[in-house]
């Protein structure tokens, strides 16, 4: 699509003016310099942008959004860009300037006493969790992007994670926020306060919301004491209802000790191990269909591996796992996660992934995973079957590897199948990774009624314009 002669000088005009309120170097137009903003991580999706806007403070945003306002430019706001929703970069259309936040990445403060940490929205994740380790405490969100994605848009999705289980997602750990709205202005939510009913918990308006109501610049987060003994397991089972009996034996056992409880199939775990360098099976069960990786930790020095071992000890003699065993060191342990974490990584040696991110109520798993698997083997022999998740909290990430040369064709009916399965089964279709580009005329189908009303009547308040995020999310 061709842009109209008045609407490229008024993007250049915007963008001149953004240069005078933040420096000329930090408005980038090289086709050279934007093109890492232009494409996710993944290089599954490319846009079009004649420009990308690197602010260094809240007041520089709110500048850059107060002039996109004026001009009336559409921003799409990008952190690490390691979505997988197609939802932080730019559409087709070249119309659309990318607001890149990571520039914004001060910790501006971290209090051990009240467990809190304030940081910008460009800090990496897993900076933020140094920082509150330096200060003897744990910040618990954790996934598998850690090293590269951002805060702000681990807030901006609701990410989840895998400690989901004992402390809750991304919404769950912020007690205050500071967020740019769409005509510029500020506000000021940056409280870090337990308890607060003076009026609508305004804060998590934003978290979730894709970028599509404010920009979140800063944010206030709870810490948690650091676990002092941390126990890991990998466990094989014959079949995804064993791995959901042994869940139900782990928590009544261990409860909120429980930080993770992974299910994996073995598809994945031959493709990590074949793949990623330096990666071994943590067992060596190859027969075995399904893998279970668990993580226990406490506050105490001692006792929770004797009790792990107690627990073991019971489960093989009751029949419910073919084999596993503990990690012996951090090495081994780090070695269960790369496995866990290296999947899609792996898959890419061999064909394309297709990705999903579903939820079903933790009994349905089984019979999700069972209708998947029955639809893959019908559809194409070549096709590798891929799911692995959360069982604690229902999150599955339902992924398949296809011919390179078949994606376009096997990926639109495989993700049909799957989504039609979880909404036969009263689940989601999007759990932990957003709604982004990629399920927005799906989800926008399935939220009709009130809760779609409801959307568009916030959005239309906060953002009428169409500044932020145009064309992401559910309105």
């Amino acid at each position: 699509m061709k842009l109209r002669t008045s609407e490229v000088s008024r993007i250049a005009a915007f963008a001149e003016a953004c240069r005078a309120a933040i420096g000329e170097k930090y408005v980038l137009d090289a086709p050279e310099d934007t093109a890492a903003y232009r494409s996710d991580f993944w290089r599954q999706h490319h846009g079009r942008s004649p420009y990308v806007v690197r602010p260094a403070s809240t007041e520089e945003v709110a500048k850059v959004v107060g002039l996109a306002a004026k001009f009336k430019v559409q921003l799409v706001v990008q952190g690490g860009n390691t979505g997988l929703v197609n939802g932080s970069i730019p559409d087709s259309s070249g119309r659309q300037v990318v607001l890149s936040l990571n520039r914004l990445n001060a910790v501006r403060a971290i209090d051990t006493t009240g467990d809190y940490i304030v940081v910008e929205a460009g800090c990496i994740l897993a900076d933020v969790q140094k920082a509150a380790a330096g200060g003897g405490r744990m910040f618990p969100l954790s996934l598998g992007a850690e090293g590269s994605c951002r805060i702000g848009g681990n807030l901006a999705t609701n990410a989840g994670g895998n400690n989901v289980l004992r402390y809750g997602s991304a919404r769950d750990q912020v007690l205050g926020l500071e967020v740019v709205l769409a005509d510029g202005s500020i506000w000021n939510g940056l409280q870090t306060l337990r308890k607060d009913n003076t009026g609508y918990d305004l804060k998590q308006l934003f978290v979730g919301s894709e970028g599509t109501l404010g920009v979140i610049t800063a944010a206030a987060l709870r810490l948690v004491a650091s676990p002092r003994e941390r126990v890991t397991l990998w466990l094989t089972v014959a079949g995804a209802e064993d791995a959901i009996t042994l869940f139900a034996r782990f928590r009544s056992r261990f409860g909120d000790l429980i930080s993770s409880f992974e299910l994996i199939h073995t598809n994945g775990v031959g493709l990590a191990a074949r793949h990623l360098s330096g990666t071994r099976r943590p067992v060596d069960d190859t027969e075995s269909p399904w893998h279970v990786l668990v993580e226990l930790a406490w506050t105490f020095e001692h006792g929770l591996q004797a009790r792990a071992e107690e627990m073991l000890g019971e489960l093989f003699e009751a029949g419910l796992c073919k084999d596993g065993g503990m990690a012996a060191s951090e090495q081994q342990r780090l070695n269960m996660w790369r496995v866990r974490e290296g999947q899609s990584e792996a898959a890419r040696e061999v064909g394309t992934v297709v990705r999903s991110d579903v939820s079903v109520a933790i009994p349905q798993i089984p019979v999700l995973l069972a209708r998947i698997e029955k639809f893959v083997r019908q559809l194409d022999a070549s096709i590798v079957f891929m799911p692995f998740g959360h069982v604690g909290d229902g999150n599955l990430h339902v992924n398949f590897v296809v011919p390179a040369d078949g994606a376009d064709v096997l990926g639109p009916k495989l993700l049909d199948s799957l989504f039609n399965a979880v909404t036969q089964l009263g689940g989601s279709i999007s759990a932990e990774h957003g709604v982004g580009r990629t399920k927005r005329t799906r989800i926008g189908k399935m939220k009709a009624g009130a809760s779609l009303q409801l959307m568009k009547l916030i959005k239309n308040a906060l953002d009428p314009n169409r500044v932020l995020n145009a064309g992401i999310g559910v309105v």
